[in-house]
Order: C-alpha cells, then structure tokens, then sequence
C-alpha cells in the first residue's frame, strides 16, 4: 500500500500527535539536568521544579508592590488587549472584504490600496503608532488592527469573488437589490472563511500584542517576559511562554469547534 493511502486509526492519531510533544519534554529533561549537574547555578535551561516554584510565585502568591497576582493580571491584561484588537479587525475586515468583493466600484478605488498596505510590515510602523495613539492601550490594539485587517480583507475578498456568478444573477432575477444580495447571498458565504481567516490571524495577533508589551507597557505576558529577561530567568520566560501557546492553541480550537458547530457544510474549516 502506497503511504499516501494510509491513514492512522483514531488511537493511532492520538499518539502521534502526544509523540513529538513527549519527545521535547524527554530531550529539555535530559539537557537540563546535564546542565545542573555540571552547574548547579545555570539559568538557561531550569528543571521543572524550578519552573513550577517561579510559577507559583507568580501565580499563587500576592505581589507584595502590587497587590495582585501578577500571571493572572498579566493574562487578563493581555486577553483584554487581544480581543479588542481582533474584534475591531475583524469587524473592518468583513465590511471591507464584502465591499471590495462584491462592489465593483468599490474594488476598483480601494483594492490596490488595501494589497499595497497589506505588504507593509506593522512592526516597522509601531514607533509612528506610539507618536500617535500615545503609549496606553489604545496604540497596542491599534497594531494588532492594523497588522491583521489588511490579510482578513483580502483573504474575504478572494471569497467573495469566488461566489458563483450563478447565484448573484439567480437572486437578482428574483428581484433582490443590492443589499439583499450582500445580507442574503454573499454574508453567509463569508462567514466561515471570517472564522477561518481568524484562526490563520491568530499567530500574527499574539506577535503584534506582544511586541507592543514588550516596548511600551507596564503589564501583560509580553511586558513581564522582557522585564525578567534582564535576570536571565528562564524559569519564568520558559513559563510564560508555554502559557500564551497554550491560550493561542486553545483559542484556535475554539474557533475550529465554532465553525464546525455553525457551518458544518462548509470545507476546509
């Protein structure tokens, strides 16, 4: 049987899938406890243990400047900022891509100024974003904006231009106006490729809120990440890390699950 032909059972699948996560956990093991052995003091590669007593310090214990826990006040600071972000992207992005796909007009004027912006790269914008909308949260959701609604618009644009032609002369020969096509024709269309174009955004949103953290803020993931950095505390960053792909991951499913629930017609998804 060819390799191409085969495909893994249920169980099979899971292993696999459990198999390279097992494989990296064995391999820092091993390295960190060379490490160790050969230096007690080695921050580059912390056990476990280390990296649970810093998370505990982190997340289970007040801050004593503060007040607060800090992990969790850094998570809920940062979610804040990533989903207000990509709501409002999301939001241009489907009046946009609707407008650019599906109104001639509005293609030709807009289309190649959306294709032009879409190539510029957000973090080289961020210092004029700082210039502008200040160094509070309104400059940090303002490059998740715009480094992700230019990719969703065009990513909607293609779709919508790949309507078939049939449907939109079928529903005009039925009397629907311009509007009834976009809310009744291409929407529904739309709809799961937006929630497609959300997960595949996902990646580039947590790059963007991280490195506006990193520059200009006093809280969040990536604000903490880059204050530890200068004690080499890789028993905090390796942490730190392994929780925003945990949330980036789940996010992800969420949004899989939620297209699936919604859209079970729809490929792809």
């Amino acid at each position: 049987m060819r390799l191409i032909n085969l495909v893994p059972s249920r169980g099979l699948r899971v292993g696999l899938t459990v198999l390279p996560f097992l494989l990296l956990i064995i391999v820092y093991a091993i390295s960190a406890d060379i490490r160790l052995t050969e230096n007690p003091d080695d921050k580059l590669l912390p056990s476990f243990g280390q990296m649970a007593d810093a998370l505990q310090r982190y997340a289970l214990r007040e801050d004593p400047r503060t007040g607060g826990w800090l992990f969790w006040d850094d998570t809920l600071s940062s979610l804040r900022r990533l989903f207000l972000g990509m709501a409002v992207a999301t939001a241009l992005a489907l009046v946009l891509g609707i407008s650019l796909g599906a109104i001639p007009l509005v293609s030709a004027t807009l289309s190649p100024a959306v294709a032009v912006i879409s190539m510029v790269p957000p973090l080289a914008i961020l210092p004029v974003l700082f210039i502008v909308f200040g160094l509070d949260e309104l400059s940090k959701v303002m490059l998740i904006v715009i480094g992700i609604t230019p990719v969703m618009t065009r990513d909607l644009e293609q779709r919508a231009r790949e309507i078939p032609q049939e449907m939109l002369v079928k529903a005009q020969t039925l009397g629907a106006n311009t509007w009834t096509l976009i809310l009744r024709v291409v929407l529904p269309q739309l709809m799961p490729r937006l929630l497609i174009a959300l997960r595949l955004a996902l990646g580039s949103a947590w790059l963007f809120l991280i490195a506006a953290e990193a520059i200009a803020s006093t809280d969040g993931l990536g604000y903490r990440i880059f204050l530890v950095r200068r004690y080499l505390a890789m028993d905090v960053i390796l942490p730190y890390v392994a929780w925003i792909t945990l949330l980036a991951w789940t996010m992800d499913m969420a949004l899989k699950k939620v297209t699936t629930l919604l859209f079970p017609w729809c490929e792809g998804r």
